[in-house]
């Protein structure tokens, strides 16, 4: 399903080449100071894994990824889909420590995104890991990184509407942050739906961390789908944003403290995924090998995207759109890339 959202009376704040200056400019500023924020150092990303390593990230479960077989070494390969696993692994290699980490610009096609003004198939972020210890895996150490996070998003739109001051007619974004759980959100709002609920909420309170995303609430639904074997169900969460061109929340990031032994196993059987216990990634947590560790994925393109006030996500990155949501957007004076 494809769908476009034209605002009444938009019109970009930049123009062609003026974008592409705030885009560079943005992505260098927010990567230099999440590093900062967070202790992270940048490494190589793959841009695709060998299928049989467990390493892609799959999403819901239902999105199919992007395979092929290589010739010279009669494998089969996957397009990432995210580095949710291949992170945590890279710290393992890479003999990262406890308080360090790693970031690293993640590429990756999801074939079955519907299109619509914050998705496409492609997937730009930035994913980030970091070593904790056992006595971090708490609510209070997510909420601590959280912080450190919008204060790095606030330091990146500082300096880019110091830079381009047609910005500063937008809204600022709100340093203060809400935190709350998604029980406590259809305790809220039980007749809503999990996006309807969101958006009544980060209305009124526009920085938004929605915690313990994956697990079954009390009506019996989940508010979201999350893979079993990354993040751990209840130290989890999805950074939100009120988006004032789109009017509605908007994730900015999903991350969350990682699995360990005892909840990856509690997750497979929940999740009715017991076959993947075999693969190496897994065998690495349930065996205790690869270190515990808190990450996620920030997207690039939505950053750019909520500090420039763009209506759509083809505005700021270059991908593929069908020819209705190409005609749709030059009628309304959206210029996509």
């Amino acid at each position: 399903m494809n769908s476009v959202i034209i605002p009444e009376g938009y019109s970009p704040a930049l123009n062609s080449y003026e974008t592409q200056q705030a885009i560079s400019m943005t992505k260098r500023i927010f990567a230099d100071t999440l590093a900062g924020q967070l202790n992270l150092r940048r490494v190589s990303a793959p841009l695709f894994v060998e299928s049989f390593t467990g390493l892609n990230d799959d999403l819901n479960g239902v999105e199919r990824p992007v395979g092929f077989d290589i010739k010279a070494t009669g494998t089969d390969a996957q397009v990432v889909q995210s580095l949710a696993k291949w992170k945590r692994q890279a710290l393992y290699d890479y003999d990262f420590r406890v308080g360090n980490g790693l970031y690293t610009d993640m590429n990756a096609i999801r074939r079955d995104e519907d299109l619509d003004n914050l998705h496409s198939i492609y997937v730009d972020q930035w994913d980030w890991e970091k070593v904790i210890t056992r006595e971090q895996r708490t609510l209070d150490y997510l909420k601590e990184t959280v912080r450190h996070i919008v204060a790095a998003v606030i330091i990146t739109e500082k300096v880019i509407r110091n830079m381009f001051p047609a910005l500063n007619t937008h809204p600022a974004t709100d340093p203060e942050i809400t935190f709350i759980t998604t029980q406590e959100l259809e305790d809220l709002y039980p007749d809503l739906t999990p996006k309807e609920r969101e958006n009544e909420f980060v209305r009124e309170h526009r920085t938004t961390f929605l915690m313990q995303i994956g697990g079954k609430l009390k009506s019996g639904n989940r508010h979201d789908g999350r893979a079993p074997d990354y993040d751990d169900w209840s130290l989890n969460g999805d950074l939100l944003f009120w988006n004032d061109t789109l009017n509605q929340a908007y994730e900015l990031s999903s991350m969350g403290i990682r699995v360990d032994a005892e909840t990856m196993a509690k997750q497979l059987t929940e999740a009715g995924c017991e076959d993947r216990r075999k693969l190496p990634f897994h065998q690495g947590v349930l065996n205790n090998v690869l270190p515990l560790s808190i990450g996620g994925g920030i997207g690039q393109s939505r950053l750019c995207m909520l500090l420039m006030g763009s209506a759509h996500i083809g505005e700021v990155q270059v991908t593929v759109w069908d020819e209705e949501t190409r005609e749709t957007c030059r009628k309304a004076g959206i210029p996509l890339l």
